[in-house]
């Protein structure tokens, strides 16, 4: 790791913007500004250590208790990454299209930063070479049975993608899955800084508005400062991080995407190894979401064990797993030290079609000793949903009442719709970014009164916009903490102020 000691503390230095995450929402937001010359601190609670694609790796950012784990009062398990890159460095890189109609209902146009993520992203389904034989044979089942069954849009580079491997959800050592570290990349480039192991504590206030972090690093209390503040320590970090800064309650309601996984084993298939979720379906109408499922083999077994499958112990090789997630209901409540949410009446429901129906797509595809996991989750959001109405919702350009204090994360997402939200998150990131890159924008927004704001809009994005050039980056590429670097010469065109329509009026 770096010597950060060569650095100005961040306590001498004065930003244009701390942004405190470094997850799809953080990053986006980051490397967009930093693409247009501000002056951008991130702060982010996990390592920024280079991903070794490990099972103790991962339980260190994901697993415990507390920090990357918590276990609600029903024994289920809600997760999240701790890490530079936050959950993206360990999750199934799946880009799920965000619901534009339901942001548009609120004033969002999202359909001009979603493009322009996806012409930088490498966003695209599997090639058939890198589809597994238990994705593959699910994936027959399931059109066999009449279901629209199709291959899924992902965030991997199949030109590095390995057949066979399966450390997605360890955190990918070789750089074929994409995560927000990447964006952390090429904001570093442009001369963000980012400090890593630095856990924000409060936001500081000066005449109201937001002035600074204040942060714990290496065991000492300290300081930054900036006139805009970017909070995007995710669905339960922010609400958490504005009740410490005496602007939100102490708890708040969420909703997190619950999930269970359906196996059943075949004896003609000896695989266990490929990328998870390649393939699946969607049936919004019943708040029902479906994918292939293929699980390391501890996990597989950890899941076996927790509803006394010992029987099927050592048949991961063998055995066809599908995930059914669901659209759940907001509920239960982010506390200083818990999150807590168990599910209701109508969650149960769901859970009972959609398994029913993944046991159907088991039995055409030959399976026996079917059984399910018990449900665990893994996008907390909601809490601060923009246009909830709630004690500490965000408005349409995710603006906090605080002047000066926004949030970017799953904590904004206006509803649950049981589809992964990193996509959507780089897109209201991107959006953000050029929001609070306009210099009209932040006069207006400085002179809005938080109960009589004044609101932007997003429009098209302008023929002058051209997306940045992509950053090469070895197979071993990681985010350094917060190392001194001198912005790369570029011929990137930033866009103008007008990129989304932006108005001060």
């Amino acid at each position: 790791m770096p010597n950060q000691d060569s650095l100005p503390s961040p306590a001498l230095q004065r930003y244009d913007v701390i942004v405190v995450g470094s997850g799809p929402g953080g990053a986006s937001v980051a490397q967009s500004l930093a693409r247009q010359g501000q002056r951008v601190l991130v702060l982010e609670q996990g390592s920024a250590a280079p991903l070794r694609g490990t099972l103790a790796h991962m339980a260190s950012i994901g697993a415990i208790p507390g920090k990357g784990a918590f276990f609600h009062r029903d024994a289920s398990l809600l997760v999240r990454g701790l890490t530079a890159g936050g959950s993206s460095a360990i999750n199934f890189a799946t880009a799920a299209t965000p619901p534009l109609e339901r942001f548009t209902a609120l004033g969002i146009d999202l359909a001009p930063a979603l493009a322009a993520c996806r012409a930088e992203l490498p966003i695209g389904p599997l090639p058939d070479s890198l589809l597994g034989p238990m994705a593959r044979r699910i994936m027959q089942a399931a059109l066999a049975a009449g279901l629209p069954w199709h291959k899924l849009d992902k965030m991997i580079r199949p030109a590095v993608c390995r057949t066979g491997c399966w450390r997605c959800v360890y955190g990918c050592p070789f750089g074929a899955k994409w995560s927000a570290r990447d964006l952390l990349d090429e904001a570093r480039l442009h001369g963000a800084h980012l400090l890593d192991c630095a856990r924000a504590t409060r936001v500081l206030l000066e005449q109201g508005r937001a002035a600074g972090v204040e942060y714990l690093h290496g065991g000492a209390l300290r300081s930054a400062r900036a006139p805009t503040v970017v909070l995007a320590g995710g669905g339960i970090g922010s609400p958490r991080l504005l009740h410490a800064s005496g602007l939100a309650p102490r708890s708040l309601p969420f909703f997190s995407d619950p999930v269970v996984a359906v196996m059943g084993t075949v004896d003609d298939i000896a695989g266990g190894a490929e990328v998870p979720m390649a393939a699946g379906m969607a049936l919004p109408g019943d708040g029902l979401w479906f994918s292939d499922l293929t699980l390391p083999k501890p996990m597989y077994q950890a899941f076996a064990l927790q509803v006394g499958r010992v029987d099927r112990l050592f048949a991961h090789r063998r055995t066809l797993s599908i995930m059914v997630k669901i659209r759940d209901q907001a509920g239960g409540g982010i506390g200083p030290r818990w999150a807590d949410k168990t599910l209701q009446p109508d969650d149960r429901e769901r859970f009972q079609r959609g398994v029913g129906l993944a046991r159907n797509i088991l039995s055409q595809a030959g399976a026996r000793h079917v059984f399910k996991s018990w449900h665990f989750a893994a996008h907390p959001g909601g809490a601060l949903a923009v246009g909830g109405g709630g004690p500490a919702a965000v408005d349409s350009d995710l603006r906090s009442a605080t002047p000066g204090l926004y949030v970017c994360d799953a904590s904004v997402l206006p509803a649950p719709w049981g589809m992964p939200p990193t996509l959507t998150l780089l897109a209201l990131g991107k959006r953000l970014g050029y929001l609070l890159g306009d210099a009209r924008y932040r006069l207006t927004a400085d002179a809005a009164s938080p109960l009589n704001r004044r609101k932007t809009k997003c429009g098209q994005i302008c023929s002058e916009f051209k997306p940045s050039r992509r950053i090469s980056r070895s197979s071993t590429a990681s985010v350094a903490p917060m190392q001194e670097e001198t912005a790369a010469s570029s011929n990137t065109t930033y866009p103008p102020s007008t990129i989304f329509g932006l108005t001060a009026s």
